[in-house]
């Protein structure tokens, strides 16, 4: 996914006046309280995963004397992306994918590497890119074991028959994403019967599935939820989804060489499989402060 917005000039006068629309009631839209002008500002999404690599990031900047701050649960992309370009936050976590997507909804690209170089040209100037992780959390569209057998359902592809019948739920920028309802009828020729809106890959996605209030949903691949409630994912053959690693976007003056060096060692260590069990912490109701200093001490970066 991925060539240059036909203009960054146009995308970046977008994002602000997108994010001045947030103003009133975003607390991005004045300074980080008690934070210092020097400090690096982390920004997340709104599900748990963001906020807690954002605060795996907060505290590894830490360890190394270099002044962090944390503004976790901002929302959307389709809010971040503006803070991070008006200089309301400074770092966020990102994937990789989604990311390309938002910046250019032509990109065709899905191989990791290939994603990932076409995310650094397509970049705002004032947004840098720093090494990926190997760490991936890629969307899956998922069904309950009982939908997959009473439809016969492998593939995404499978749903075409059935999708006329089914209800799809999903957080709302879903409704106008290419990684989205606009994919799905674009890639594969699927109509659902609706669109219901839910939560990030969160409590009411998995208990509208479970409850039959949606037969589809937007998960995500790293959620303990996909094993514990037992959600098939379909596959995705035609890759609609890119690779999603885990990258961090920081905004390029408050780069240098020991912030490159701390959070590149961050996205060397992070593993899918981290991500999974991390996830599964917090689904236990463990603060992220304490998932993500146990994390860092695992893998030598606490010191």
């Amino acid at each position: 996914m991925l060539k240059k917005l036909s203009s960054l000039a146009t995308l970046a006068t977008a994002a602000v006046i997108a994010f001045s629309s947030h103003a009133a009631e975003n607390p991005l839209s004045s300074a980080p309280s008690g934070a210092s002008s020097a400090a690096i500002v982390i920004g997340s999404a709104d599900f748990p995963e963001s906020e807690l690599i954002a605060t795996i990031y907060a505290q590894a900047l830490r360890v190394k004397g270099i002044k962090a701050e944390t503004k976790l649960n901002i929302g959307s992309r389709e809010v971040y992306m503006p803070a991070l370009l008006d200089g309301s936050i400074d770092l966020i976590p990102e994937y990789t994918g989604a990311t390309l997507s938002y910046l250019d909804k032509n990109s065709t690209v899905s191989a990791a590497s290939d994603v990932a170089q076409a995310l650094a040209k397509a970049l705002p100037a004032k947004i840098s890119m720093l090494t990926y992780s190997k760490a991936e959390d890629s969307d899956v569209l998922a069904v309950t074991e009982a939908t997959a057998r009473k439809y016969s359902l492998v593939s995404i592809a499978d749903l075409s028959p059935v999708a006329s019948k089914l209800v799809l739920g999903a957080p709302p920028e879903w409704k106008t994403r290419q990684e989205g309802v606009v994919g799905l009828k674009q890639v594969y020729g699927l109509n659902f019967k609706s669109f219901k809106t839910l939560d990030v890959a969160g409590p009411l996605t998995v208990s509208a599935l479970r409850n039959g209030q949606v037969q589809a949903a937007d998960m995500t691949s790293t959620d303990p939820a996909m094993k514990q409630e037992k959600l098939v994912a379909l596959k995705d053959t035609k890759n609609l989804f890119a690779a999603q690693n885990i990258v961090p976007l920081i905004a390029s003056n408050k780069l240098n060489d020991n912030v490159s060096n701390v959070l590149n060692a961050v996205s060397a260590a992070l593993t899918t499989e981290d991500l999974v069990l991390m996830n599964g912490r917090l689904a236990n109701h463990e603060s992220y402060d304490t998932v993500a200093a146990d994390w860092l001490h695992k893998k030598g970066l606490s010191r």
